[in-house]
């Protein structure tokens, strides 16, 4: 079987088969990366997993997990005006959380260059929103490369990190989901191990980095428009814009990464072809390449992702050389939603051009699936906290949401978390609702990974101004819904153990009064606090632990030991009141045509939690 780790750190040329996230990682390693951070999430964590599978000392840089994405882009900031080329990347909307300090990053002078991979999201596949991260990449002057395959995203990774280390700026390699996990054979290049560099060049005799007042901002404002301008320049050469060339003088089309492919895929069934210009560099765009394939065609249709982005920006530049190019955008709403997968162009199309494509079925063909609702795993301490909690609030009381696998509380039958804005914003959120609201009390949950990324600003502020709610910390001791990663609370990191912070001790000393901590598993004694608490006056804080099933069987089957022991329904003794099916929910629990109850062998994982929900205790351990 071969080795990922090994083959990441070959030597020679090489081809293989990797996903988008695998070739982002050798690129990194050709391109002579020294410092990459992260924070995982959803389409970026695979990066992290294929560092990982290169042994510690074989890795050719180092990689932290931060606390949240600002953090983790400032470490990487920090190595770069020390002169090594770094690499943060995280999901799209960790950018969002990384802002602050990213709109000022182009105005800096980053020795070693600074390649930021982004996973932005259409679809929404693992994230709350659709948002389009070109807009903040323009806000902050900062350029875009997009690729559409990963080998693309390999080749355009080593351009960006030239580019970067040249111009001593920073450059966006935006992914989105489809090509983070798509697979193709990409051709690798030869890589020489060198010793890390641990030679410092941070002087800021040679280099402004406090921009403060006219006297500095504007020098430093100048520099990075005449970075975007250099890159401008290379943009009209580059050799990730190419152009298919169907003799089409009538249409064209002028699309990007993803949306390219589906195009192609929908194009076989035209008999006449618009020509297409595929661009590689969506900001800033190549103006003479982009006027020289309008001022050849009647229309032009922009085809993206998303929001209208280039679209704006082709029309501006239409008007300002005076074209007269028919151009056609976005029609509707319905053209700013969701993925650009083939069925979707192949719609868009339609409406563009409606002779161009024959009526054509893209529905998918044969027996499809049935769906499979989102749902926590079977032992999931959540589920025993949701269903302890629920019993000790009233109907009318308020619950308040976070990120993270706890989210799926808000589904029946446990419907905890009324309320869902983005990473930490729990205790803020609630916080709010709780004031004028005496007879009504507030819950709100976060997990121990979110309470360390994004949680303690609204902590503080709660001790702070004295506001009058609940929260109750989901600890299971790890980052379980982007894939086990390790957090400050976990005793371990990305290189090694290291001391674990307690939450409870944390607490405290931020001033927090009332904190109780209870395993999650332990039903009635967490009802009991949770009543204890929303009854007390001021914040509270319920730390329900237990930890994370999924991981811990995970880790059992590797040690070579599997489920030992399995739960059953006592037909005898039941009495078809469904308490484990619909107030309970694990999915072990299956209904079967003649009302009975039984339990999946392959879902059971024997963690007992359940026994104890059955008002006749017709739940128990099998007999061995």
């Amino acid at each position: 079987m071969k080795s990922l780790g090994e083959m990441l750190i070959r030597k020679e040329p090489f081809s293989e088969i990797v996903m988008g996230d695998t070739a982002i990682v050798r690129a990194m390693i050709e391109a002579g990366v020294r410092v990459a951070t992260s924070y995982p999430g959803s389409p970026t964590p695979e990066i992290a997993e294929a560092i990982a599978s290169i042994p510690f000392d074989q890795r050719p840089f180092y990689f932290e997990f931060s606390t949240n994405e600002k953090v983790a882009l400032e470490v990487a900031f920090g190595a770069s005006i020390n002169g090594h080329l770094s690499c943060p990347f995280f999901k799209s909307v960790g950018l969002n959380v990384a802002a602050d300090s990213f709109v000022q990053l182009s105005m800096m002078d980053l020795l070693g260059g600074m390649v930021i991979v982004l996973g932005d999201d259409p679809g929404a596949n693992s994230s709350q929103n659709e948002q389009d991260n070109r807009h903040l990449a323009r806000l902050a002057y900062v350029p875009v490369f997009e690729p559409a395959t990963p080998k693309e995203a390999y080749e355009m990774f080593l351009e960006a990190a030239d580019l970067a280390k040249k111009h001593h700026m920073p450059i966006i390699v935006r992914l989105t989901t489809h090509v983070c996990h798509a697979k193709e054979k990409v051709g690798f290049g030869h890589w020489e191990p060198r010793p890390l560099d641990k030679t410092s060049r941070f002087d800021p005799k040679t280099s402004c980095y406090i921009p403060l007042t006219a006297a500095t901002v504007y020098p430093m404002k100048r520099r990075a428009l005449q970075n975007i301008d250099a890159v401008k320049k290379y943009a009209e050469d580059s050799p990730f814009n190419t152009t298919v060339d169907n003799s089409n003088k009538e249409r064209g089309i002028i699309t990007i990464g993803l949306p390219f492919l589906s195009l192609m895929d929908t194009l076989q069934f035209a008999d006449s072809k618009p020509d297409v210009l595929k661009l590689g560099i969506v900001y800033p765009l190549p103006e003479k390449t982009i006027v020289d394939f309008m001022s050849s065609h009647e229309e032009v249709k922009i085809l993206e992702e998303l929001d209208n982005f280039i679209e704006l920006e082709i029309k501006s530049l239409a008007f300002d050389h005076g074209l007269k190019t028919k151009i056609l955008g976005k029609k509707d709403a319905e053209d700013w939603i969701g993925e650009y997968v083939p069925e979707k162009v192949y719609q868009v199309m339609k409406k563009t051009w409606n002779d161009l494509l024959p009526e054509t079925d893209f529905s998918p063909k044969g027996v499809l699936p049935s769906p499979r609702p989102p749902q926590l795993c079977p032992g999931c301490g959540h589920r025993s906290a949701f269903y302890a909690v629920k019993r000790a609030l009233k109907g009318t009381d308020i619950t308040v949401a976070d990120i993270g696998c706890h989210t799926l509380g808000y589904l029946e039958p446990h419907e905890m978390g009324q309320v869902l804005l983005c990473m930490g914003h729990s205790t803020g959120t609630g916080s709010g609702l709780s004031l004028f609201n005496d007879e009504r009390k507030v819950v709100a949950f976060i997990g121990d990974s979110t309470l360390f990324h994004a949680g303690l600003p609204g902590i503080i502020n709660a001790v702070f101004n004295r506001h009058n709610l609940t929260l109750v910390i989901m600890e299971n001791g790890t980052t379980a819904m982007t894939g086990h990663q390790d957090h400050p609370g976990s005793g371990k990191n990305f290189n090694g153990p290291t001391d674990a912070i307690s939450i409870k001790k944390m607490l405290e000393g931020l001033g927090v009064n009332s904190v109780r901590v209870v395993n999650a598993y332990s039903q009635e004694k967490l009802t009991e606090a949770i009543k204890e608490a929303v009854n007390e006056e001021g914040f509270s804080v319920v730390i329900a632990t237990h930890p994370c099933m999924l991981k811990f069987t995970r880790e059992q089957r590797r040690k070579g030991k599997g489920v030992e022991r399995q739960v059953s329904v006592d037909k005898e003794k039941c009495e078809h009141i469904y308490e484990c099916l619909k107030v309970f929910a694990c999915p072990t629990f299956q209904l079967m045509d003649d009302g009975s109850v039984i339990t999946s062998k392959e879902l059971c994982i024997g963690d007992g939690s359940c026994i104890q929900t059955c008002p006749v205790w017709a739940i128990g351990y099998q007999d061995k």
